[in-house]
């Protein structure tokens, strides 16, 4: 039986007098991944913030009462200009050492790079850092918003297996905002489309052919899916 999460009906969202949103609904399921495409100024960020009640909107947002959120954003650029170490990054929000060293383990870093510099840090090992931020709430949901970007092609497979991997493990629900297409097919059980509006959800085997995928970003996209092997990982 499928356990609803999130309810957004007739989402609208206006900044500066722009309509960025337009009468957005959907629903996403306890455990589901759910991807967001879309183009450039399409309101992917504006969504997840709006979902994480930042920013003012019209309709309705309803999560599952109780629901634990975090969040992983774009890039934080300044973070890495401050002189903190990584045990210093995470003394901020309070959380125990203990608690610190068993987050690192589940996102495959070891005890060793609490003593390193934010700044010093791959942007790779950076990225799971804020994805071990995002976690120190033990949340329910994640939302994240490009997760891959200024990561080279080595790094992107690991985040994404790192994410398939904490999924699994604590039954998490993900959102997440991509326009890595090829990795959708290994981690998404179901995309929306949008520009502004929703132009398509489904299945992405069922939704991503490239007549959509070309008139979703306005030309034609190269994409080629990556298929999981036998230890869980994903290949090309």
């Amino acid at each position: 039986m499928k356990n609803t999460i999130l309810k957004v009906k007739n989402l609208n969202v206006e900044l500066e007098g722009e309509k960025i949103l337009e009468e957005l609904s959907f629903e996403v399921e306890e455990g589901e991944v759910l991807a967001i495409l879309g183009p450039n100024g399409a309101g992917k960020t504006v969504l997840l913030k709006t979902l994480l009640s930042l920013l003012p909107y019209q309709g309705e947002i309803e999560w599952k009462e109780g629901v634990e959120i975090g969040y992983v954003p774009q890039r934080l650029p300044f973070i890495k200009d401050v002189p903190l170490s990584v045990k210093e990054f995470f003394d901020l929000g309070k959380i125990p050492i203990n608690e610190t060293k068993g987050i690192l383990k589940s996102i495959g870093l070891k005890e060793g790079i609490l003593k390193k510099k934010i700044g010093d840090l791959s942007s790779g090992q950076f990225q799971r850092i804020l994805i071990g931020w995002a976690l120190s709430s033990k949340p329910k949901v994640l939302l994240f918003d490009e997760p891959l970007t200024g990561i080279d092609i080595g790094g992107q497979e690991t985040v994404y297996n790192l994410l398939e991997k904490l999924r699994k493990e604590n039954n998490l629900t993900i959102l997440f905002v991509t326009h890595e297409l090829s990795i959708v097919y290994s981690l998404a059980d179901r995309i929306i489309c949008l520009n502004k509006r929703m132009l398509c959800s489904g299945v992405p085997k069922e939704i991503l052919t490239p007549e959509r995928i070309s008139d979703l970003y306005s030309g034609q996209v190269k994409f080629y899916q990556h298929r999981h092997l036998d230890d869980g990982t994903v290949s090309p």
